[in-house]
């Protein structure tokens, strides 16, 4: 995981706030990532970087500066250029982040670079033309612009996410399921909880629950003892 993020590189073409940086620095080392490009000659205010990126200036004060984005992408592989804008100028097609994060996956080398345009206007037709792919990200029509150290984050997260499976668990099979439903049912059945019909109905009330929830071996064990001690519970005090 952290070879694939290594590889990595946020560029951002002339942003306008020295706020939004610190902000892109935060949001990329809580994903693991940490080579930032910045496009252009503006000055910016270490002190008001610092502020926004909490415990992740080294971000900033380890990035490259470049004046223009063609000198940045000489080394790339792939450039991914974010945009929510579409036009007979730009790219045909715009692929989601996940989608980013596949193509990302199935390369075994190589510089990727995914570039993010100014707050105000995004990146130009000519600048994202310098991109293999445009990126967009779902938004709402009434509200589509997201902030950028927003966009940087969520990109980041698509990308770490993918590579990040978790401890994950195996469902129980329909067998063991139905084992778990048939004590429940037992159980309830002891502690004189049904009324006529209400047995096979309740039965398949759980049945739906349980399969629907998809339940792991440690769940199933636990829904059985916590069951049993209700019965045993009642027993002790007749």
């Amino acid at each position: 995981m952290k070879d694939k993020l290594k590889k990595i590189q946020i560029v951002l073409v002339e942003p306008q706030s020295s706020e939004n940086i610190g902000s892109v620095c935060r949001a990329m080392k809580t994903m693991g990532i940490s080579n930032l490009v910045i496009i252009g000659t503006t000055i910016y205010d270490p002190h008001r970087i610092k502020k926004l990126s909490v415990n992740s200036f080294d971000i900033y004060e380890n990035s490259k500066r470049y004046n223009n984005l063609k000198s940045a992408l000489g080394n790339s592989v792939l450039i991914a250029g974010t945009t929510r804008r579409s036009g007979k100028n730009r790219k045909y097609i715009s692929i989601y982040p996940e989608e980013l994060a596949n193509k990302i996956n199935l390369i075994e080398s190589g510089e990727i670079s995914i570039v993010f345009g100014r707050e105000s206007s995004g990146l130009t037709d000519q600048e994202l033309k310098e991109c293999n792919i445009a990126v967009t990200i779902p938004s709402s029509p009434d509200s589509p612009s997201l902030n950028l150290a927003q966009a940087v984050q969520v990109i980041s997260y698509s990308i770490y996410r993918s590579g990040f499976t978790g401890k994950g668990y195996i469902p129980v099979d329909s067998k063991r399921m139905e084992e778990v439903i048939e004590t429940v049912s037992v159980s309830l059945g002891k502690l004189d909880f049904f009324k006529k019909n209400e047995k096979n109905e309740l039965k398949s009330f759980f049945s739906d629950i349980f399969s629907r929830a998809g339940i792991s071996q440690i769940e199933s064990l636990r829904i059985e003892r916590t069951i049993k001690k209700l019965v045993g519970i009642k027993n002790n005090k007749n």
